[in-house]
């Protein structure tokens, strides 16, 4: 049977605890340092006390260690890591393989994060020869790349985006943000560059489009698509958010896991949940409520004419009807939604730029805001973009999650043993025989639980069982089964060396990319080392003359130009180039081979690779 992994993002300890509440069966977490997301660290014993919740559903967790370090770091991390073997950590997500020195035995598994570039069979291959135990691919990847993955690569956990946001460059080989701000997205510090606006010009100059975020994807959501991608090969499914607060954690983590269950129930003999425990809602879950950029499937069945956002960046959120009548200080909404006080709301208007305003007084589908917004304008459609009334909801305690237990009840020479899920206690007591028979009242007393993570849905006694135990001793032994059960969790994540790396091999091969040598983002010794140079390569020590991006999304097809898809032919003359607000270009290739849009840096040589 196959075990599925839905994994949560947190950015702290709270997020991390609601994950597994809500249906999690591992986390994610960045450490006090060294995550792809900087903002969000976390203290050591913030992680050990995750780990320790967790563990209890049989639940992993995952510490993102995930960005290039530099020489005179190298010996903080070496701590860093050992502090975290001693907690108790499932695993750790690695991009710079000067890392792996510092992992040799360690009771924990390796990850390959995203970072690492993880789009092809051969490059997972080379991961798991040096030692990954898994590869966490590409976010562009489509379902039939996925399966070919795992095909060539059978033996090798595969763990896909599911849903969240997306970047617009390939992960581990964006360079715009160091490039233009020296804030190093392989550093945890992405100013995103793909969120800003730009113009699209082409080589004489004339624009094609004015001031628009053509960099800016939609968020991706493939919640109908998990059974596309658990039979292409995938076992685990992330959800991005390390950023996010936790009403979206919630919110977004019960509604994969519903869709997980279901996915399972119609496949009970071949799948199964990697960790233990039924979570029941105060809510329902709805995607569509929480933060998003409006959704796409990006690249799962294909490319797509809709993954781009180019009105706007920002959460777009849910379509609930369209403006009707227009007073003064009110508007009425054509729809069958509801509103609350405090909603915040948002349209595009006719210049197609998003605008946003709170709803201070709601009577019935009539809306009066804080402040009428100009640019509102009858049948414009409207979008909700924080539901006051959903996060007033999941603001509370709005899920528990316990692990069904069988307890069974023997007499024994010197007294009783009580037993769940392999674990037993012992209590030596006289053996009085029962005036009337005891079944009912030790059922009732045994299934007694409250408000621990256990739930009883038998007490098996034998039918011949006829002995007198006060409540009192009944209460205690209950007591001490769970204490027990507590310290050895059914199942439990395990044997730690059991997970125990073997020795971390170097392999040089698959890591090169061609001739931009800064691809391998080689930035202190240990990791030249493993690649066999002493040359420290990465960009942001010294630069690079290749491209800044490397996307998946290209904008002659989302703009009607691809020929080769059908498209309109071009009437401008390439290259075409972006151009920010402040003057800065930045020049396109497009290498149609790959279907590959490249972003080079003005300054950068460019050789067009068109075809």
């Amino acid at each position: 049977m196959t075990p599925l992994e839905l994994l949560a993002p947190a950015k702290n300890l709270a997020c991390g605890i609601a994950a597994i509440d809500h249906g999690a069966d591992a986390v994610y977490i960045g450490a006090p340092k060294f995550g792809a997301r900087a903002a969000v660290g976390n203290s050591i014993d913030d992680i050990r006390q995750l780990c320790e919740y967790a563990h209890q559903f049989s639940a992993k967790i995952y510490v993102t260690l995930n960005t290039i370090v530099y020489d005179d770091e190298l010996d903080e991390v070496k701590k860093l890591i050992d502090q975290l073997a001693e907690i108790g950590v499932d695993a750790i997500l690695v991009q710079d393989m000067g890392l792996l020195e510092f992992m040799d035995g360690k009771p924990f598994e390796i990850h390959a994060s995203t970072q690492t570039d993880n789009r092809t069979a051969e490059k997972v291959r080379w991961l798991q020869d040096i030692g990954f135990k898994r590869a966490v691919l590409a976010r562009e990847l489509s379902a039939e790349e996925i399966a070919e993955i795992h095909r060539e690569v059978p033996d090798m956990e595969l763990e896909v985006f599911v849903h969240g946001a997306l970047c617009v460059s390939y992960s581990g080989i964006c360079y715009a943000s160091q490039h233009c701000f020296q804030r190093s997205a392989n550093r945890g510090e992405c100013a995103q560059f793909c969120r800003m606006r730009f113009s699209l010009v082409d080589a004489d100059g004339a624009e094609i489009e004015h001031e628009r975020y053509l960099l800016s994807l939609k968020d991706m959501n493939q919640s109908d698509n998990l059974e596309k991608l658990i039979e292409a090969g995938a076992i685990s499914f992330k959800i991005e958010g390390r950023l996010k607060d936790v009403a979206y954690v919630k919110n977004v983590t019960a509604a994969y896991s519903e869709r997980l269950n279901a996915y399972i129930r119609k496949h009970p003999e071949e799948y199964c949940r990697a960790s233990k425990g039924r979570c029941e809602y105060t809510f329902t879950p709805n995607l569509n409520r929480t933060f998003n950029r409006g959704y796409t499937t990006y690249f799962v069945n294909g490319r797509q004419p809709d993954i781009a956002s180019f009105d706007t960046p920002k959460a777009v959120g849910e379509f609930v009807g369209r403006v009707k009548e227009i007073r003064h200080d009110s508007f009425n909404v054509a729809g069958t939604a509801s509103f609350a006080n405090g909603d915040g709301l948002c349209f595009l208007n006719s210049d197609r730029q998003f605008e946003g305003f709170r709803a201070n007084r709601v009577v019935g589908n009539r809306i009066y805001p804080f402040k009428m917004p100009a640019g509102l304008r009858p049948g414009m459609a409207l979008y909700r973009n924080n539901d006051q009334e959903f996060e007033r909801i999941l603001s509370k305690p709005s899920a528990t999650r316990k692990i069904a237990i069988s307890i069974a009840l023997r007499a024994v020479d010197d007294g009783f043993e009580l037993s769940a899920n392999g674990v037993s206690v012992h209590f030596a007591a006289e053996h009085q025989q029962a005036q009337k028979s005891p079944r009912e009242n030790i059922i009732r007393q045994l299934s007694k639980l409250g408000d621990t993570i256990y739930e009883c849905n038998e007490v098996d006694i034998p039918e011949d069982f006829n002995y007198f135990i006060p409540n009192s001793q009944l209460s205690d032994m209950r007591r001490q089964l769970v204490e027990k059960l507590s310290i050895t969790p059914p199942e439990a994540v395990g044997d730690r060396g059991g997970l125990s790396n073997g020795p971390i091999k170097r392999k040089v091969g698959e890591g090169g990319f061609g001739e931009y040598t800064y691809l391998n983002n080689i930035s202190n010794r240990q990791s030249a080392a493993f690649y066999g140079t002493n040359q420290l390569t990465a960009y942001e020590l010294k630069g690079g003359e290749g491209p800044i991006m490397q996307c998946r999304h290209c904008l002659r097809y989302s703009l009607g130009y691809c020929v080769k898809r059908g498209g309109k032919r071009p009437t401008w003359r390439e290259p075409l180039s972006l151009v920010l607000g402040d003057g800065r270009r930045f020049r396109l290739e497009f290498d149609c081979q790959h279907c590959q849009m490249n972003v080079y840096a003005a300054s950068a040589a460019f050789g067009l690779n068109d075809k």
